[in-house]
This record gives C-alpha cells, structure tokens and sequence, in this order.
C-alpha cells in the first residue's frame, strides 16, 4: 500500500526523470575563436539522475518511478530522449532503458550496506554503469539475431554503447559532491 510520503517520493522522482531527460549535457568552450562556443555531449543528465535519485530514496520507489516513466514513454507521451510510443521497443536506445533496472539495483546496495563513501560509489557506479550498457548491448544483439541485420551489431555497439559509456562514467565524478551531504541527510 502506497502512503502519502511514498507517492510524493514517486512524483518527484519522476518529474526529475521527465526533466532530465529532455537536458542535453554541454561543455562551453569560451576559448575557440572567442566567442559563446559550445561542445554538445552525446547524452542527457539522467542517468546521474537516477543514481542521485537512488541514493536518496530506496530502489522500490525508483523502480516504481521509472516504471511509470517507461509507461508514459511508450503510450501516452514521447517523453524519451528520442521521442517515444510503442516503436522505441524496436530501437537499441530501449535495451539501455532496461539498463537502468539493474543500474538502480546496483547503486542501491550503497543503501542497504550503509557505506556510502568516494570508493563505494565509484566502485559501484562503474560497475552500475556497465551493467547498464551491457543490458543494452544483450537487448541489441537479441534484435540483431531476430532481424538477421549483423551488419548493423557494431554500428549500434559504437553509437549507443562505446561512444557514450566513457560519458556515463565521467558523469559520476560531479556526484561526488554529493555524498557527504546525502550521508548527513540519511542520518537525520
């Protein structure tokens, strides 16, 4: 049974997954020709995101949070990165949305054990990561063998697992930050 406190945890998370989802990340470069230049990274804010959003709740409430993200996705709004409804199931980009399961899992054992600290997280963030892409990459190749197109394997491979992971795993370091101030907040 869901209590109030439950369901505005759920809200929040998902409003933050909607948001996020939707912010490209960029890195100005003031530097090049001296004007407002800027460096487009091939991925958004939510997968920091989510790992944030784990650290602070528990994973059920995530779970049911993403769910309900996956569900607006599909049927009712195109609120992924590159739009959404009932098609994205046939495109790569959804294996590494399932991804985030085990990622949400992974992370949430620094809850469970209470040791949250810089080696920890990382630790558990490369490997939440990986398991995350590797998700993906099983997803892929499973559409791959069904539509007999193994041209397409590495291409995929390259573009939505080899080009962004290195991001995925620089995108932990901002986080942090963080982790002294949400130790202080669970211990209240």
């Amino acid at each position: 049974m869901l209590n109030f406190y439950k369901l505005i945890e759920i809200l929040v998370s998902l409003q933050s997954l909607v948001i996020t989802t939707m912010l490209p990340v960029y890195i100005p470069l003031p530097f090049i020709d001296k004007s407002s230049n800027s460096f487009e990274i091939p991925i958004t804010w939510q997968i920091p995101t989510i790992i944030l959003l784990t650290l602070i709740f528990h994973k059920k409430v995530l779970f049911r949070a993403f769910s309900i993200y996956l569900i607006l996705g599909l049927f009712i709004f195109p609120v992924f990165n590159q739009g959404g409804s009932i098609g994205y199931l046939l495109t790569p980009n959804f294996g590494y949305l399932l991804g985030v399961y085990p990622l949400i899992k992974i992370i949430d054992n620094l809850n469970s054990r209470n040791k949250l600290n810089v080696g920890n997280f990382l630790k558990n963030g490369f490997i939440a990561i990986s398991a995350m892409h590797l998700t993906g990459i099983i997803y892929n190749f499973i559409q791959i063998i069904f539509y007999s197109q193994f041209n397409l394997f590495l291409y995929n491979l390259g573009k939505y697992s080899i080009g962004k992971i290195g991001y995925h795993f620089l995108m932990l370091f901002p986080l942090l930050l963080l982790i002294k101030p949400i130790e202080r907040l669970k211990r209240r």
